[in-house]
């Protein structure tokens, strides 16, 4: 899929796309794999990204429970760096969504597609975001980040694998691929997790104390 990317090669979108057309009754972890090699073959021209957009909406109504989780990453890689006004709305409605991966995602997404940029809608939104979910420490640490990636550096950094001219950043687009693939699975990932079992044994300390002195 790598050789792919940015190439805007129609007839392998169209092979990734009946990858997630499939209906399997098993946990099918490779369609989340194809959404997000569609964003990678299509984010090299304006085209491209317009056609993968109208595609995610359908993906998002239509498609199984792990495409469906796959498409907020999907639509960050796509708009990194680039916080368009339609994205961030999609996004902000799917940070609510009742499966928590499709939220936990679409909260990641939302400091991708503003990374560095300190845009001042994204910005509210994950200050409402942080609010909404105070009593959630999983969902409540992908807020953090995803605020830590909209003000990196002040807005004196980027995330855009793509030079000036439109050549690809190779090194680059290696390390955003790395951690979109590593994304996939939010709710056990490392730092997540890690946060939220720390959280969760202050508070099972807490307890212990009040009891012991009860």
């Amino acid at each position: 899929m790598c050789a792919y990317t940015g190439t805007g090669n129609v007839l392998k979108v169209q092979k990734l796309l009946s990858i997630c057309a499939e209906h399997d009754e098993k946990e099918a972890s490779h369609q989340g794999v194809a959404v997000l090699g569609i964003a990678q073959v299509a984010m090299g021209e304006e085209l491209g990204k317009q056609m993968a957009l109208r595609t995610f909406d359908h993906l998002l109504q239509y498609g199984e429970p792990p495409v469906r989780r796959a498409v907020p990453l999907a639509l960050g890689l796509l708009y990194v760096g680039h916080p368009m006004v339609t994205v961030m709305d999609t996004l902000s409605k799917l940070s609510h969504d009742q499966d928590s991966d499709v939220a936990m995602a679409a909260i990641f997404s939302l400091g991708l597609i503003g990374a560095g940029t300190n845009n001042s809608r994204a910005a509210k939104l994950l200050r409402n975001l942080a609010t909404y979910y105070a009593k959630e420490a999983a969902h409540l640490s992908i807020v953090r980040i995803a605020q830590g990636l909209l003000h990196m550096g002040k807005g004196t950094l980027s995330l855009v694998p793509y030079h000036s001219h439109g050549i690809m950043h190779r090194v680059a687009m290696a390390g955003l691929l790395t951690v979109m693939y590593t994304a996939l699975d939010l709710k056990n990932s490392k730092s997540t997790s890690l946060k939220y079992k720390t959280k969760q044994n202050k508070k099972t300390k807490k307890n212990t104390t009040s009891s012991s002195k009860t």
